[in-house]
């Protein structure tokens, strides 16, 4: 008996492999644009119906990202941006970008931002009475391994009110933002923590309808790829939308 030849399995790169459109996705895909638990919907939803515009070469070969994104030394450990060590439990948090098709996706960019450990932000308008972290920045960013694989090392980030009902707080999550290899594949997320007492309550979370749907953002502890004596370990892969099969008309 022979040994049947195995098929390498197929990996995109982000600049090759280019198709000549993608698939629309469904309409409850993601969450509302106007959706009435989530306040500020009200005033940033388009007053008008969405028209989508047909495909062009823009949108199915960009980004091409030049010398400008090329990475610093520590973008990807948030740990190691600051002369000292920031507070609070030291995570790592990797996966793979897949597309649809649950083909790997090479050499793209993936980028995150966070509250520190105490659930603030260090930006000019987050001024709830919580202690900033001057040894956390709380962003990064990396590229996707030869085999689709991304990995940071952060700290777990902490929940915090904000405002949009009586005693409202979000889960804790870290933010996401993919390039992908084509405009098409442009994708803006947030990945919360198993187990979080918040989610019930979190309209952000429940705006998006699909429950399936909402347990993919939600990352999975890992204890085979936590390090001893050094940082618990997230899992959190990220499919971003596939080419689009070629139609055809059934014989008559």
């Amino acid at each position: 008996m022979t040994e049947q030849a195995i098929e390498p399995r197929a990996i995109y790169g982000a600049l090759s492999d280019t198709p000549t459109s993608y698939v629309r996705e469904d309409e409850d895909a993601h969450p509302p644009l106007d959706y009435p638990p989530y306040k500020s919907t009200a005033l940033r939803h388009p007053k008008q119906p969405l028209i989508y515009l047909p495909q062009t070469i823009t949108e199915v070969t960009g980004p091409q990202l030049g010398e400008w994104w090329r990475l610093g030394e520590h973008d990807h450990d948030l740990t190691r941006q600051h002369e000292g060590e920031p507070i609070g439990q030291r995570i790592t948090v990797a996966g793979h970008v897949y597309d649809t098709e649950g083909k790997p996706i090479r050499g793209t960019l993936v980028e995150i931002w966070q509250a520190n450990a105490a659930g603030r932000y260090m930006h000019r308008w987050d001024r709830w009475p919580a202690p900033l972290d001057p040894n956390f920045s709380g962003a990064g960013r990396c590229v996707t391994d030869d085999e689709g694989r991304y990995q940071f090392t952060t700290i777990k980030p902490g929940p915090y009110p904000w405002g949009n009902h009586y005693n409202a707080w979000r889960p804790a999550h870290i933010h996401f933002s993919l390039l992908g290899r084509a405009f098409a594949q442009r994708l803006v997320t947030q990945m919360y923590f198993p187990g979080d007492p918040f989610f019930p309550y979190d309209p952000i979370f429940n705006s998006v309808r699909d429950s399936d749907a909402r347990e993919r953002m939600i990352s999975s502890f890992s204890i085979h790829d936590t390090v001893p004596d050094w940082a618990a370990a997230y899992r959190f892969d990220i499919y971003l939308r596939g080419p689009g099969a070629t139609p055809f008309e059934e014989a008559h």
